[in-house]
């Protein structure tokens, strides 16, 4: 998988960093140094900066000073934060620290990786070979594999939280709306006050009673089933594949309800009759049967979607 190089300014390692001795009394409020705004989100800010201690730059996500105290997005974090130090896997980003700032909210620290997302070289799919394409959805499954069998659900597939580093690196990223289960199988929701919009952004996550990103979720996920489980993101890895074959959605709309009408009714059309080029037929019946409106006639699992895929690529 070879995808373009970027300017990037990597760090050396030097003996004056590796050798210098750590104070003899350690200032946890001043371990990290020289912040640097990488994105500000919908609820959270990420920047990078220095670890003074393990002479490192790392990633640094906090809430925005908005949603710092916010009870439902204080529980989101945590649970983001630590089901990513939880699954350990090298699709997913390696968590490094969990902490409270001298203001007393909740930060925590993960590896720096630089690179592109899947939504940005799918704006330009044109420039890559399929089977580049679908090794990144390879790798994807790798993690969902993982995570499913550690009885996590991610829930918000969609190339936006893929990322593709320049060393050939595939990461799952954002679990913050992760499903987990308690000990005895029961599962406890993140609540929410806020109300469904008929919103034109068609590409955000919604903040409402939908859990997820719209053009990506699952129709039992729109339909906010008690019982939702992996399958939903075997659905929502289909939906980006099916991007990848055609260049186009699996559903269509001006608005969020006419996105959810479609998905909830509409069998998305073949990518062959979409698009004048050859379309695998492997990778096209693979598709369609992770698009199954009933999860029951799904492919059942990240392992089996896999295989097929490498089947393929081959």
């Amino acid at each position: 998988m070879k995808f373009p190089e970027q300017k990037i300014d990597y760090a050396s390692v030097y003996l004056e960093d590796t050798d210098k001795a750590l104070p003899g009394k350690i200032n946890l409020s001043t371990r990290y140094a020289y912040f640097k705004t990488i994105a500000k989100g919908g609820k959270c800010l990420i920047q990078s900066c220095k670890d003074l201690h393990l002479s490192r730059v790392i990633c640094y996500k906090t809430l925005l000073a908005e949603f710092a105290d916010d009870p439902i997005e204080q529980q989101r974090f945590l649970r983001e934060a630590r089901v990513s130090a939880m699954l350990q896997h090298p699709n997913t980003v390696p968590t490094y620290e969990l902490g409270r700032n001298n203001k007393g909210h909740y930060y925590f620290t993960m590896k720096l990786v630089h690179g592109y997302t899947l939504r940005e070289v799918l704006d330009y799919r044109e420039r890559y070979d399929l089977n580049q394409l679908i090794d990144v959805v390879i790798q994807v499954a790798h993690a969902l594999e993982y995570a499913h069998s550690h009885g996590v659900v991610h829930r918000d597939i969609k190339p936006e939280n893929i990322l593709i580093g320049p060393f050939g690196e595939v990461l799952l990223l954002d679990w913050g709306l992760a499903k987990v289960w308690k000990t005895d199988d029961s599962d406890a929701p993140l609540s929410n006050n806020q109300k469904d919009t008929n919103s034109s952004d068609l590409n955000i996550t919604r903040q409402g009673k939908l859990q997820g990103t719209v053009l990506h979720m699952s129709p039992e996920q729109i339909a906010k089933d008690p019982n939702i489980d992996n399958r939903t993101d075997i659905y929502s890895l289909g939906t980006i594949i099916y991007e990848i074959l055609c260049g186009k959605t699996t559903a269509n709309g001006n608005t969020i309800d006419q996105i959810i009408n479609e998905i909830k009714n509409n069998e998305p059309a073949l990518p062959s009759s979409l698009v004048s080029v050859n379309v695998p037929p492997l990778l096209e019946k693979t598709t369609m049967n992770c698009l199954k409106k009933n999860p029951d006639e799904r492919i059942q699992t990240a392992n089996e979607l896999r295989r097929l895929l490498q089947e393929y690529s081959i």
